[in-house]
């Protein structure tokens, strides 16, 4: 089985071509292959098809099996279709979380248009765990929760995050946690991952929802420029529409780390 290795600042990926298996087993796979001590090791498994001309297929597991969205997978799936020749510069993505368009800009970077965002709970009520004070709930494909903070370098970020990852303030499903500081000008952002269960070097649906919800609370002024926990840079634009934002695009770096080839005995899958 061929596979190649992606990597959307630092957030990375096994992608598989063809669309895979099916099913349970398909989150098996996951599990599998993204296991970093007896395996290639990722945050999730891409599995891209072409479904017709001009719409690329993308569907993503996490490396717990659990199917999701993934902003930062999507884009990378995005760049391997183009470099694969199965898609120009522009073309459409089929994710979970709709049909999106995507362009591949150049210098190593994607930009892609993101999911409209029907409300952001500003303050959303909750009891907090100590070190939180602020919580903004919104959900860009997926529900995340961002968190203001004033030295995103001194957080605690597998601890807390745990903590408002299941908090009953979210719902049964819980939601991933961000954690962003206002700096120059630029925000910081660091996310815990539901599905990783730890914290990752990126999340586009984080640094997402860190741009949205600290827009529309004041605190910056779209577009907004945004770091990762890698070091790398995002802008994520958007239009304020209600009490949420429509108009979404997030451009950030993607790139192919390798190939390579995995004898998978059918058995264990």
């Amino acid at each position: 089985m061929k596979f190649w290795k992606m990597s959307g600042a630092g957030n990375d990926f096994v992608l598989l071509a063809g669309g895979g298996p099916r099913g349970a087993a398909a989150g098996r796979l996951a599990r599998r292959l993204c296991d970093r001590r007896l395996s290639i090791g990722a945050d999730g498994l891409l599995l891209v098809r072409r479904a017709r001309p001009g719409v690329i297929s993308v569907r993503y597991f996490n490396a717990d099996g659990s199917a999701a969205f993934c902003g930062n997978g999507s884009r990378c799936a995005a760049l391997w279709a183009f470099l694969n020749g199965l898609a120009p510069r522009s073309f459409e993505l089929s994710t979970a979380a709709g049909t999106l368009p995507v362009e591949i800009a150049g210098g190593g970077r994607v930009r892609m248009r993101m999911p409209d965002v029907k409300k952001v709970s500003l303050r959303h009520p909750g009891r907090w765990p100590a070190g939180v004070r602020e919580v903004h709930f919104l959900d860009t494909g997926v529900p995340h929760a961002v968190v203001p903070v004033k030295d995103v370098g001194r957080v605690d970020v597998p601890a807390l995050g745990r903590l408002l990852r299941r908090h009953r303030a979210f719902g049964p499903a819980g939601a991933n946690a961000d954690f962003a500081e206002t700096r120059g000008g630029r925000v910081l952002v660091r996310t815990y991952e539901r599905g990783v269960e730890d914290e990752t070097l990126a999340c586009g649906t984080g640094i997402t929802a860190a741009a949205i919800a600290l827009a529309l609370s004041g605190a910056v002024e779209p577009p907004v420029a945004l770091r990762s926990r890698s070091g790398e840079d995002f802008t994520v634009s958007l239009e304020p529409s209600g009490a949420g934002a429509s108009g979404i695009t997030i451009e950030g770096p993607a790139r192919l780390v390798f190939a390579g080839e995995m004898v998978l005995r059918e058995e264990r899958c």
